[in-house]
């Protein structure tokens, strides 16, 4: 469905992304893992047309997209719920959840996307008229993750759902991310907290100054000596 194939970016004069290579099947989730400041946001930025790469180009459903303008690239079929729970503070949790679906024309399809949400987060139903900038840190990671489901994306990107968050709160967001995987979507999953980034997906690749020095099969990562040391830190 998505491939990044050998792009490179530039910040200026600064290199961010090196020969990065990097493929999404369809129905598949995928991790990129790595510090802060690995290269993780870029690419996702470079998925999104944010970022032009200087070589390589990006691929979904074996189209070009890499020369597109963002909102093209969305109506596509790529979504995002991008770090910081960036959501419109003044307006209510439905109007930021109906914000996600502007691209949806059926009401059918919209109050149905809407019932799997408060399913997932029943919270979110119950504060449906609450303004989003009065929510806590986890109900507005759900009212984000929410948004980015509403538009019934093939792609859904998650750019560190647990930044920020307390540990049962990361624990619910990623139980709910598990069974998101289960509806018929791809999922890309930017994520610092590797051990949480390689319990729901099922394959990562491993960021490191901007290059991938690692990738494979999730539940085989956990057992990678490097893996084990450097990101989850066991002996």
């Amino acid at each position: 469905m998505l491939k990044i194939e050998n792009c490179w970016v530039y910040y200026h004069k600064a290199l961010a992304l090196e020969d990065i290579t990097l493929e999404v099947m369809e129905g598949e989730a995928v991790s990129i893992l790595g510090a802060n400041g690995a290269g993780k946001t870029t690419i996702l930025r470079l998925i999104l047309g944010l970022k032009k790469p200087t070589k390589g180009r990006v691929l979904f459903n074996n189209e070009a997209i890499s020369g597109l303008p963002p909102h093209q690239i969305v109506a596509r079929g790529i979504s995002i719920s991008p770090e910081g729970m960036s959501l419109a503070s003044e307006m209510t949790v439905m109007e930021n959840l109906e914000m996600g679906a502007y691209l949806i024309k059926s009401r059918q399809v919209k109050k149905d996307t809407l019932q799997e949400i408060f399913e997932m987060f029943p919270v979110l139903y119950q504060r449906c008229n609450q303004l989003a900038g009065t929510l806590s840190g986890g109900e507005r990671q759900m009212v984000g993750l929410g948004r980015a489901f509403m538009s019934k994306p093939k792609l859904l990107i998650l750019d560190e759902p647990s930044l920020g968050l307390a540990p049962l709160v990361r624990k619910e967001i990623f139980k709910q991310i598990a069974k998101i995987k289960l509806k018929n979507l791809s999922v890309l999953l930017a994520e610092q907290e590797a051990t949480l980034g390689l319990t729901v997906t099922d394959r990562c690749y491993i960021i490191e100054n901007g290059k991938n020095v690692l990738s494979g099969n999730s539940k085989e990562m956990i057992n990678n000596d490097f893996v084990r040391r450097v990101y989850l830190g066991m002996c």
